[in-house]
């Protein structure tokens, strides 16, 4: 499982280094695409299958699906990690989620994600008030 908060930089070649806790999910390949609010999804090699099993099951016939899956693959990228965890992102995938050398990468469980560390400083705050009135009503009998 993918947790925490880390700020790797960006390096001048679209590198970033992984967080170590997520290397070994990670190192035997790993897929990065858009996400949602301006972000990277990143997920392993296996669980971007499961994903991919999951969604292709939407009808061909539905417009909101197509264009979903049109966005999101359009943008995957298979990355290997080097020896030091590094994987490059794709300038495509820089430019979409706005990454600057200041990141930050955050566990989400089954993924993580990527974001401009300014970006995901201004996301955070402003979803602070909602966090705690939103469970009951996002997962019912959570806590």
């Amino acid at each position: 499982m993918l947790l925490g908060t880390h700020a790797p930089k960006l390096d001048e070649k679209g590198r970033v280094i992984l967080p170590a806790k997520f290397r070994d999910e990670l190192q035997s390949g790993l897929v990065i695409t858009r996400g949602q609010d301006r972000c990277l999804y990143v997920f392993s090699s296996a669980e971007f299958n499961s994903v991919h099993e999951k969604i292709k099951q939407a009808p061909i016939t539905s417009a909101d699906a197509r264009n979903y899956l049109r966005v999101f693959l359009s943008g995957a990228s298979d990355e290997q990690p080097d020896k030091q965890g590094r994987v490059t992102i794709p300038a495509v995938l820089r430019e979409y989620a706005g990454l600057d050398k200041e990141l930050v990468v955050i566990g989400v469980g089954s993924r993580a994600e990527i974001w401009d560390a300014a970006t995901w400083n201004s996301y955070l705050a402003a979803q602070e008030t909602s966090f705690a009135n939103v469970a009951q009503e996002v997962i019912p009998g959570l806590f």
